[in-house]
Parts: structure tokens; sequence; C-alpha cells
């Protein structure tokens, strides 16, 4: 999986980087589908205010997008990784939700019960 992180108006140190490719591993678990993430960790709307964005990017073009608020980035980090979490179950979930609708209900077999 393909990492990248970058910092607007802050310099990102080595620990906020370690952390977040730390946190970020994780989601190839929830969908396998995941392929590159980018997290930008944006600190322009004043000293103790930060966001971070999380881009998780899958096969077949499919983008997902997480933000996190707060005043550190830490927990930022963390809210937006739990958030894309979420996401990326649903997504595997209803496409495996989709993979079984097909195979039981067939128009065929209903017919035939007469």
């Amino acid at each position: 999986m393909q990492f990248t992180i970058s910092g607007k108006h802050i310099e990102i140190t080595e620990a906020i980087r370690a952390y977040a490719q730390e946190k970020t591993a994780k989601l190839p678990r929830y969908y396998d589908g995941v392929s590159q993430v980018e997290v930008v960790v944006d600190s322009s709307r004043g000293a103790n205010k930060m966001i971070v964005e999380i881009i998780a990017r899958g096969e077949h073009g499919v983008v997902f997008v997480a933000t996190g608020t707060g005043e550190g980035a830490y927990p930022c980090i963390d809210g937006a990784v739990h958030k894309l979490e979420q996401q990326l179950r649903k997504k595997k979930a209803k496409e495996r939700d989709d993979k079984h609708m097909g195979e039981g209900s067939s128009s065929a077999g209903s017919t035939q019960l007469a």
C-alpha cells in the first residue's frame, strides 16, 4: 500500500508521520481494495485548531475521504481513521450483500414451483 503524508502550514514531524502510517496501515483489513492512502494535516485555521483529511483510493477508481477536526494532530488522525474504517466496513458489507443476492434468488427456480 502506498502512503503519502503532507502538511499545510505545519511541519510534519517523524512522530506524526509514524503515527499516521501505523494507524492507516490497518485500513486494508476492512476493505481489500485500498491501494493508496494520503494524509493531509492542515493547521491554517489558527494555532489550536487542526484538520486532518485522509483520502483512501481503492481499485476501480473508488475514493474514500474522512476528515477529523480538533486541537491536536493525534486525536484528529484517530477520528479520521475511525470515520474511514466505518466507510470501508459499509462498502465491504454492501459488496458482500450484493454478491449473495444473485445466488439464491433466480427467476428460473421460482417458476418451477407450481
